[in-house]
């Protein structure tokens, strides 16, 4: 598929930071793919220079696939395609010897909480729907890097909260476990600490592109921007609009302040979307245009008119299963 003005744009941005929002079917994963190509294809970058960092590793895998389809004969699968957790991890276990048996399991988490509520007498009334509520809070107390003396606690005191989550990490240092978050942390840690493990990351990875960055939290974002330091060919794809996940500590603001931190950012916007017709569009954009907090932006259909939308209301969440 041809690009149209804005993805060419975009695809042929050069050094310097970058902000593309991507609405919804504007081709982002056609452009990320279309930039890697065009930084080793007429740029000169070598594969082995870049990364891409996405949220899933369904989407990493898209990604890479689809660039390969396109440069099989140079090989050059040196282009790393990962997650946040896989492309942390592997900054750990080479400067830390970590390998898989380090990734602590669910079950593990679960009964760390569990033997410490035990210790602490707790008596509540769903067991695992606490445990799963303690593990989320000790999760965002880690990736907003909050300090716990400044934490305040949702399923129960302060200072329970705090006894869990210190005997969490104890227990998880004994046996030499880290959580997803950890792997975060750590990695943070080891960036800001050591100075030439930093300078030798950033000359690995010269040119950083992110995907869904909306979905972003502080933690990721701190990471990122040291990594793309002091370069900032920091490519950022993402659209405000489709942030949800709030709840697990996505933090759309800092897409927000993303020009501040960046006062030179490049920003295009896709606002073709190739996906819906133009009543589904229409109907969207009337409904997320009462939002205080966003970009401005206008969103148009590529295909022809269709039915349009119907909007149904019930009382009852059984009589929506039903219909």
């Amino acid at each position: 598929m041809p690009f149209n003005e804005a993805q060419t744009r975009a695809v042929r941005h050069g050094k310097g930071p970058m902000m593309v929002l991507a609405g919804p079917g504007s081709g982002k994963t056609t452009v990320i793919v279309g930039r890697v190509r065009n930084l080793v294809e007429n740029l000169g970058v070598s594969p082995s220079n870049i990364l891409v960092i996405t949220f899933t590793r369904a989407a990493a895998r898209e990604m890479e696939e689809r660039y390969l389809a396109y440069d099989k004969e140079q090989q050059s699968g040196r282009v790393s395609f990962g997650t946040f957790h896989s492309v942390f991890f592997r900054i750990l276990k080479l400067a830390y010897q970590y390998d898989g048996g380090n990734i602590v399991r669910e079950e593990q988490q679960a009964q760390f909480i569990r033997e410490e509520m035990g210790r602490l007498s707790l008596d509540v009334e769903d067991e695992g729907e606490f445990i799963r509520s303690i593990l989320s809070e000790i999760s965002m107390v880690k990736g907003e890097m909050i300090p716990l003396e400044h934490y305040y606690a949702k399923n129960c005191s302060e200072e329970i909260f705090k006894q869990l989550y210190e005997n969490y990490q104890q227990e998880m240092g004994r046996r030499g476990l880290l959580d997803f978050d950890d792997m975060l942390l750590y990695c943070y840690e080891l960036l800001d600490q050591r100075e030439d493990i930093r300078r030798g990351w950033q000359g690995k990875f010269q040119y950083i592109l992110v995907d869904e960055f909306q979905d972003i939290n502080k933690l990721q974002y701190d990471i990122v921007k040291m990594l793309a330091a002091p370069r900032n060919n920091l490519f950022i794809v993402g659209d405000d609009d489709q942030s949800i996940y709030a709840f697990r500590g996505a933090k759309p603001e800092i897409m927000m302040h993303f020009p501040k931190d960046f006062p030179k950012v490049h920003t295009e916007i896709l606002s073709c979307n190739y996906r819906s017709t133009e009543e589904i569009v229409e109907a969207a954009g009337k409904v997320i245009s009462f939002n205080q907090r966003r970009f401005k932006k206008k969103i148009h259909a590529n295909k022809e008119k269709g039915m349009p939308p119907v909007v149904k209301i019930f009382e009852k969440e059984k009589e929506e299963e039903q219909y």
